[in-house]
């Protein structure tokens, strides 16, 4: 049995580091080994970091499939190469949107929608990152992805120079691009000026441990207190309960064969009977074993874990 800590460590990341500088903090603050964060935010955004501690790390997927809740600002008058405030200036315009200009264009803006990743992010291009070659003086052409939008809204307006929004998003979305393309939207110039995640799928800011507080408590203090469970991750998906006979086969590889009992059992948190044909979190007394999927009447491991 793994006796490491395993579960999932919320952040409320500061501006000015790096979500790998988190990740690394974390690792020798807490004294282990195996940690990895879920979804990357910049070093000038703050907010929620998900950090999976050890066998957290095989669900960190699951975590960045959920959506996402971002509050940002939109400076207008410059684009910036970076389409955020640390980049260089490379155009300006005198015009200001009124709320009335705002308010009509969202909508667009909304639901399935193309959308350009900024230069300046870690998509791979011929095997190297796109802020790379774009700090090195290269042209950066990156394709348009079909992103999904659950809601997007202006808060207020506390000047004629900025704009502040709340914006829910799925997988592969960039605020930065969004701040470009509402700006040119609307004839002027703009970036994001500030960001700040306020959510990751499941995990929010009333789960979040500032960066100081992290850093002025024992490390058994964090791990008793602020530690949660693997399984947070992983709520959208349907559970199975198993004998200790099935988890075994299921820990060495083996198919389990699937009755009418195991799709009749409903999870400990009440969530809706298995059917069909799909992916599960396996759980035998109390404890998760593996994520599987069922192909027929036959359960596969696909992730076993050491718990």
């Amino acid at each position: 049995m793994n006796t490491s800590p395993s579960g999932w460590l919320i952040i409320d990341k500061p501006l000015g580091m790096t979500s790998n500088q988190v990740v690394g903090g974390v690792r020798r603050h807490l004294g282990i080994k195996g940690c990895g964060h879920a979804g990357t935010l910049d070093p000038l955004a703050s907010g929620v970091l998900p950090i999976a501690l050890g066998e957290a790390t095989k669900t960190v997927a699951y975590a960045q499939t959920g959506s996402k809740d971002y509050a940002f600002t939109i400076r207008w008058g410059e684009f910036r190469t970076t389409d955020d405030f640390e980049g260089d200036v490379c155009e300006t315009s005198p015009k200001r949107p009124t709320e009335e200009d705002i308010l009509s264009i969202l909508p667009r803006f909304i639901g399935e929608i193309q959308q350009v990743p900024p230069a300046y992010s870690a998509i791979k291009v011929d095997g190297k990152r796109a802020y790379a070659l774009a700090r090195a003086g290269q042209d950066v052409k990156l394709a348009a992805r079909t992103v999904l939008v659950h809601d997007l809204r202006l808060v207020d307006m506390p000047s004629a120079d900025e704009a502040r929004f709340e914006v829910t998003s799925g997988k592969g979305f960039y605020v930065r691009s969004l701040g470009h393309d509402i700006s040119s939207a609307l004839g002027c110039a703009g970036y994001i000026s500030a960001l700040r995640r306020k959510r990751v799928g499941h995990f929010s800011l009333t789960h979040a441990m500032g960066w100081d507080a992290f850093t002025s408590h024992e490390s058994s203090e964090v791990l008793a207190n602020y530690l949660l469970p693997i399984e947070t991750a992983l709520d959208d998906i349907p559970a199975l309960a198993a004998t200790r006979q099935e988890a075994w086969r299921l820990r060495h590889g083996q198919t389990v064969l699937l009755t009418v009992a195991h799709r009749d059992l409903l999870t400990p948190s009440g969530r809706s009977e298995i059917t069909g044909n799909g992916e599960v979190a396996v759980y035998s007394e109390g404890r998760l074993v593996a994520l599987g999927a069922i192909s027929g009447n036959v359960l596969r491991s696909v992730r076993g874990f050491n718990l």
